[in-house]
């Protein structure tokens, strides 16, 4: 593993040719959730099949959470909201508008990525870009609002928010490929925003490989197993 400041962001290069992101493979971009360490997601680049040379980067939020010991956030949420959610069993709709904190942490992405790409040798045409939860709303927020040519978008327990911009822009990325998965049980991000996402992108012509599974919110190993075929088949 090498670990890299891209953009301002603190990132772990893993794959290719030296199991440090080195060589020239494809690049798979994965952002980890809420109140993770920045190494969350690291493991998955050793359970998932992926296609030859395949480089992963996994960038660290910015933001720390001394009240979680090593947890870090992209933005921070309303907690007390969000238990009394869970408590109620009334799901909670984030649609409505983009998230306090998320613009900011949105151009440190695009920062991130576009230092990432000279960094590592690497080109959107043959970049996924993606994440799980939090890591995956500001990934889509990422993906609609730029032109690069993403060779995908990975969705892991999403959901929808600033629908109203979202689907304005989500034509224009007509035709991107886009892995979704979702639990059929999640407490944190019930499964019918999920859907509404999934929908939303659709019918803006994306090309979406949707995933539920019987589970909550998590990434279990039959996803795994769909995202390696995805992944090969989008940079393969």
């Amino acid at each position: 593993m090498r670990l890299l400041d891209l953009g301002g962001l603190n990132c772990r290069a893993v794959g290719g040719d030296d199991g440090r992101g080195g060589g020239d493979g494809p690049l798979v971009v994965l952002l980890h959730g809420f109140g993770a360490p920045g190494d969350d997601l690291v493991p998955l680049a050793d359970f998932i099949d992926v296609p030859a040379g395949t480089r992963f980067l996994f960038p660290e939020a910015p933001l720390a959470m001394p009240s979680l010991w090593g947890g870090r956030a992209w933005w921070m949420l309303d907690i007390e909201a969000l238990e009394a959610s869970i408590a109620s069993g009334e799901p909670r709709d984030l649609s409505g508008g983009k998230p306090d904190g998320m613009a900011g942490v949105h151009a440190q992405v695009v920062a991130m990525l576009e230092a990432a790409w000279p960094a590592l040798g690497a080109t959107p045409e043959h970049t996924v870009l993606g994440g799980f939860s939090q890591g995956s709303m500001l990934s889509a927020d990422v993906a609609l609002a730029t032109d690069w040519p993403l060779a995908g978008l990975v969705l892991l327990s999403s959901t929808l928010v600033d629908a109203g911009t979202w689907a304005a822009r989500a034509p224009s990325r007509a035709g991107l490929p886009v892995f979704q998965s979702h639990g059929t049980a999640d407490p944190l991000l019930p499964l019918v925003a999920a859907e509404r996402l999934r929908d939303l992108l659709a019918e803006a012509g994306l090309r979406v490989d949707w995933h539920r599974f019987p589970g909550g919110h998590e990434i279990p190993p039959p996803v795994l197993a769909a995202l390696g075929a995805f992944l090969g088949r989008v940079l393969g």
